[in-house]
């Protein structure tokens, strides 16, 4: 099957098949992310609109209630009734003339309120003082109500149904006595049609509206089922007969009162659906115009590379041709012409290939012939110290020997490792010291100390020498007398670190030198144009590479024109980074 597939597998089609492919991506995340953010954006605004309807009928309602308490409250004021209520409690009750009379005012009230439909007096002791008919209190309310009304001293307390007609709801309120300090006169009952508090139609067809009062109580409803069961619940949507529907509520902060508003979901997610079906038309057209462009596009970038593929193909006889195909994209063209020059510069080399492995073998032959072997040149000083010394010639065989072991030391093997003891490097050091005595002769004398414990603290291998070599030449050199090195490596007081310093008593340099040697060492270039000031910035560098991230100082230089130069330099205990 792969093998089938594998001649499928060209640059055309690969080139084909990402753009695609990155489109259907593109269109994916990018019409995914429009319709979640503009499906939420229109979930959230009906969300709005919705809980906004609930405001405004949860407004509506205060409004009524409002109007039934004005209208309680200029009942229970009016000055006949307080007149009335104010004599009974002085014993004097009222007579049958001026219970009528209080009809008359009733009707008044009840005249501008098409949702009142009567009023209903009551003294303190419970008896009814209008209507006419006989009935206490009690009988209206339940002691509940009464008692609730007596601790809201003369605000409206709404009672609900009313239990001799469920048409009917009832408000209580208790008169207080304006000209008796306001102390309790009796009790105000109204009844207000039911039809009063009824919703205006839903702006849905399907849309529930239920107004609850304090006590969870159904004022009015178009639903039908467990309203109790929608109140306890904390759910954003419910489900009603196989319809999800989105629950919104308000309470009213005046009332108590809740109003709950159910709307179907499909309905406020109607115009997310109309968005669900344009963004896919959209894809889909998109994805369409992408694809035919796409396989046209690849086959133009493709095209000029298969004919530069067979121009290529005749390599494979022998003879490389070059291509005279001209493509209209610049980086089609560059690949052509630069295949043409590199077809010229072949065909070039494969008539000169002769020559040059002539050449190239004859230079191996001669560059083994030019090879020096080591061993052979520490036999021969070998050879020539034991002949020294049986000759007797001691001091001439000791240096020989010197200079044998400073070869040695020297010129290692490619497996040896640039790392080695500081006590090795003191012996080189000595070595060397020796083998300068033969030119300074008495000129020269020296002083190589090491703090007795450290002598195994690893160094880069010949990292002292060339400090040592510089004082040498450029101080005791230049110094008339007898000259002086000392060289020693101190501990630190947290024996972290070793203090390599080198010392002569030579001339000294000046400060603008030192200055420029500094320079030197922090720009790594090398300050001396002949060559002769190589030492220390090789040293400096080799501590930079080898102890990178060890903490140290770099190498100091301090000097007294006349009394000669310290250089001073740190060494880790643990090593540095190979």
């Amino acid at each position: 099957m792969w093998e089938r597939l594998s001649k499928w597998n060209t640059l055309r089609n690969q080139i084909f098949v990402i753009f695609v492919f990155v489109m259907a991506i593109v269109l994916f995340f990018a019409g995914g992310l429009a319709y979640n953010t503009v499906s939420t954006l229109l979930k959230t605004n009906a969300e709005r609109q919705i809980q906004q309807t609930a405001v405004q009928a949860s407004s509506r309602m205060e409004a009524l209630y409002e109007h039934v308490d004005l209208m309680t409250t200029q009942v229970a004021t009016n000055s006949f009734v307080q007149q009335l209520l104010l004599e009974d409690l002085e014993g004097e009750s009222a007579s049958f003339d001026q219970r009528q009379a209080i009809m008359q005012i009733v009707n008044s009230y009840v005249a501008y309120s098409n949702g009142i439909d009567s009023f209903e007096i009551y003294l303190p002791n419970y008896a009814r003082l209008f209507p006419l008919n006989e009935a206490d209190l009690p009988q209206r309310v339940n002691v509940k109500s009464i008692e609730q009304a007596r601790q809201e001293n003369g605000r409206f307390v709404w009672v609900g149904r009313d239990p001799s007609n469920p048409d009917f709801f009832l408000g209580l309120k208790q008169i207080n006595l304006v000209d008796r300090w306001f102390s309790p006169g009796g009790y105000l009952i109204v009844r207000v049609r039911d039809t009063y508090l009824e919703f205006d139609e839903p702006s849905e067809e399907d849309e529930y509206m239920i107004l609850v009062d304090e006590q969870a109580n159904t004022m009015t409803s178009n639903y039908e089922g467990d309203v109790e069961e929608l109140l306890n619940g904390e759910e954003q949507t419910v489900t009603i007969e196989n319809t999800d529907y989105m629950l919104v509520k308000h309470t009213s902060d005046i009332t108590g009162w809740q109003t709950v508003i159910l709307t179907p979901i499909n309905t406020v997610t109607e115009d997310v659906s109309v968005l669900r079906t344009t963004l896919l038309f959209s894809a889909a057209a998109g994805f369409g115009v992408f694809f035919l462009f796409s396989f046209l596009l690849s086959t133009v970038i493709t095209r000029p590379i298969l004919k530069l593929t067979k121009a290529m193909r005749y390599g494979k006889l022998g003879a490389l041709k070059p291509s005279k195909e001209i493509s209209p994209t610049v980086e089609i063209n560059e690949l052509i012409e630069t295949y043409n020059q590199m077809v010229e510069t072949m065909n070039h080399l494969m008539q000169a290939v002769y020559e040059k492995e002539i050449i190239r073998s004859r230079s191996e032959l001669k560059a083994l012939q030019a090879q020096i072997n080591p061993h052979f040149l520490f036999n021969t000083l070998e050879a020539l110290y034991w002949s020294l010394d049986e000759k007797g010639e001691d001091e001439l065989a000791d240096n020989v020997l010197a200079m044998s072991d400073l070869f040695r030391y020297t010129i290692s093997s490619p497996q040896q490792a640039d790392w080695v003891n500081i006590k090795d490097e003191f012996d080189h050091i000595e070595r060397y010291m020796q083998l300068m005595k033969m030119r300074f002769e008495d000129r020269l004398a020296w002083k190589v100390s090491l703090t007795p414990g450290y002598e195994t603290v690893k160094i880069p291998k010949l990292l002292i020498q060339p400090i040592v070599e510089n004082a040498i030449l450029h101080g005791i050199g230049n110094k008339d007398g007898e000259g002086f090195v000392e060289i020693e490596a101190i501990p630190t007081d947290d024996l972290s670190k070793l203090v390599m310093t080198i010392k002569d008593n030579g001339p000294g340099i000046t400060q603008s030198k030192i200055n420029d040697i500094l320079n030197a060492l922090e720009s790594e270039r090398v300050p001396s144009e002949e060559g002769n000031g190589m030492a220390i910035p090789n040293v400096n560098k080799r501590l930079r590479l080898y102890y990178n991230d060890a903490n140290i100082r770099e190498l100091s230089i301090t000097s007294e024109v006349g009394k000669g130069t310290v250089v001073t330099l740190e060494i880790p205990m643990n090593g540095g980074f190979v």
